[in-house]
């Protein structure tokens, strides 16, 4: 079989090891789907006659490729949530829930499910985002739900780590439900582009009785747990009214955290909880949209330990994990961290990333030689030649200003110049709107409460 070979030309290559970013100048040789070699060249020629390349090579045109992006809390099945008919008290977070997202999740079936993940999988792309660790919700269509996410998701050549979220609201039979689906869709996988955590809702919505369940689980699988903690003040308070312990305390009685384990927002957290988390190796992911919109509040980053993986997502909100990064340096500047300090988080959060996704996927890809050909090309040409010393000033204020333009999956274009290929992106968006239309139908007339 004759090799295929893609070349990306004039480019400036951003791998990562163990000391950090040295972005170089040069051309990407990709062979079956590898990083075959990356060769430097000079910036200074190449600013001579920035059209020369290769017959049959990609010009990258001076622009920038590095790993591609990674949401670590996505709700695929809300996207199809904007401009729903909504009705009652939204004055704090558990009305929110009660008043939308319970509601959605409980309405949404397979149809919805499938028409959210392609327009997640739509938007992910555009965004340079080609791995997604989901946490899903459809409590009136729990059975084979997950196998639809991945179904959807692999048609457009993204990887994927997917939960179901588990809970009690419903009732403890929906909740074992809930976990059943985890434990199904974990012994269904075959291959490497998708994996399985074990999905819970948060502390104030899990009975002791699932939480030993959910114990169980993790010995015979061996996964992580993925559920909010701490996302609003609520959250403690009932968990304490219903069960005596905060949610970080109960998870470390149940013995539910590890190092594959993913605790979401902590935005009310405290001292000695990071510290569990941080004895657990359990990683937390931030999702500062999110916590703005519902005016939760914020995290403390200078409060939270050093020792513990962060991570970003995006709650659902949108799939555009750099604007995330963007706001975590931003809110770090106004929460009184110094130019350095804020760098340096962006700094531990893309190395952070990078790591734990390789918890799940051995072969994610640092942007080295011999390594899975997964990259993505932003639109930014430095203003100056990039090195070790400026990158995340270019990052920050560049990059992450940027869209991305051209997205490779294993050696694949998924998207070339801002254009989707092999999707008719036309046909996807109208059937992602007549299923958008049921659901407003369905909402009208659910009479849910």
């Amino acid at each position: 079989m004759k090799d295929k070979i893609t070349t990306i030309e004039n480019c400036w290559v951003c791998s990562l090891s163990d000391e950090g970013i040295i972005p170089l100048f040069g051309d990407i040789v990709i062979v079956n789907g590898l990083i075959s070699k990356i060769r430097t060249k000079s910036f200074a020629t190449f600013q001579k006659n920035p059209d020369k390349v290769n017959k049959d090579s990609y010009n990258a045109g001076g622009r920038v490729v590095t790993a591609p992006m990674v949401n670590f809390h996505d709700h695929i099945y809300s996207r199809l949530a904007k401009g729903l008919p909504l009705t009652g008290d939204f004055g704090n977070f558990i009305n929110i829930l009660h008043n939308l997202w319970w509601k959605l999740d409980r309405i949404i079936d397979s149809d919805m499910i499938a028409a959210s993940a392609r327009m997640a999988a739509l938007e992910s792309i555009r965004r340079g985002v080609t791995y997604i660790f989901d946490h899903h919700s459809s409590q009136s269509s729990i059975d084979g739900s997950l196998g639809v996410i991945q179904e959807n998701l692999k048609q457009f050549g993204l990887r994927g780590v997917l939960c179901f979220e588990s809970t009690d609201r419903n009732g403890y039979k929906n909740a074992l439900k809930g976990l059943e689906e985890n434990r199904s869709f974990y012994k269904s996988l075959n291959g490497d582009d998708f994996g399985a955590m074990i999905g819970l809702h948060a502390s104030f919505t899990l009975s002791d009785d699932l939480l030993a369940e959910a114990h169980n689980l993790i010995k015979e699988i061996n996964l992580g747990i993925h559920i909010h903690v701490a996302e609003d003040k609520a959250d403690i308070k009932l968990s304490q009214e219903y069960t005596k312990y905060k949610p970080v305390k109960r998870l470390r009685n149940y013995k539910l955290m590890n190092d594959k384990g993913i605790l979401v927002h902590g935005v009310h957290l405290k001292k000695r909880d990071f510290a569990l988390i941080e004895e657990s190796g359990a990683a937390l992911a931030f999702c500062p949209d999110s916590n703005m919109n519902n005016s939760v509040g914020i995290p403390q980053f200078n409060s939270i330990s050093p020792g513990i993986p962060f991570l970003l997502g995006t709650d659902g909100m949108h799939s555009d994990v750099a604007r995330t990064m963007k706001q975590i340096y931003l809110i770090a500047r106004i929460q009184g961290a110094s130019f350095e300090d804020a760098q340096n988080t962006v700094k531990k959060i893309y190395s952070d990333q990078a790591s734990f996704a390789k918890k799940y996927f051995p072969d994610y890809s640092f942007l080295n030689e011999g390594e899975r050909a997964d990259l993505i090309v932003w639109d930014y040409a430095p203003v100056n030649a990039l090195n070790e010393n400026n990158f995340w000033g270019h990052y920050i204020y560049g990059m992450l200003e940027y869209p991305v333009s051209t997205v490779i999956q294993k050696g694949k274009f998924l998207m070339k110049n801002f254009q989707i290929l092999n999707q008719d992106e036309n046909k996807i968006k109208n059937e992602i709107a007549l299923q958008g239309e049921r659901l407003v139908r369905q909402f009208r007339e659910s009479g849910i409460k």
